[in-house]
């Protein structure tokens, strides 16, 4: 009997090394983070194209203006979660506002889209929603550096980078 069974395990175990690899059944896509995206049109201004995504993430963590000229910047919710939910908004600040205050007070401006009152703000966006884009135009301020957020409650921790203007 003790021999039957040796040879059974032996069996089983050169039959399953004759196993090939399962493969997987995913694929991975390679996300490239552009560091910034600004093109420079002569006397038109800088145009900008700025994508956030389900992930709580902008596209861009660096975006480069000229000075004295006219920005057109486009944001675009990427993802497909309604804005309830997962809503992205660009707000470009001040300089000297502190972002973590800023941050939270937003948390307590429900009904005016997570804009708090007050004068912190030199542009914002509308709050979006999956699919959803929202262009606005305005002249570029000091040369500097500014920090852009999205102040939907708990993503300005994510969602910022740095607005330089040259």
């Amino acid at each position: 009997m003790k021999s039957t069974n040796f040879y059974f395990i032996i069996a089983v175990l050169l039959l399953s090394c004759n196993q090939k690899p399962k493969k997987e059944k995913f694929q991975y896509e390679r996300i490239q983070e552009n560091s910034s995206e600004v093109i420079q049109n002569n006397n038109i201004g800088n145009t900008i194209i700025l994508n956030s995504n389900d992930a709580m993430l902008f596209d861009k963590k660096v975006i480069k203006v000229s000075s004295g000229e006219q920005v057109t910047l486009t944001l675009n919710h990427v993802g497909q979660i309604a804005k309830d939910f997962m809503g992205h908004n660009f707000v470009l600040l001040k300089k000297g506002v502190d972002v973590d205050d800023f941050g939270q007070r937003a948390i307590l401006a429900r009904d005016n889209d997570y804009i708090p009152e007050g004068d912190d703000i030199i542009v914002t966006t509308k709050m979006l929603g999956g699919g959803e884009t929202d262009t606005i135009v305005f002249d570029a301020p000091e040369p500097g550096k500014y920090i852009f957020i999205c102040t939907f409650p708990g993503h300005y921790q994510l969602m910022q980078g740095e607005f330089i203007v040259l």
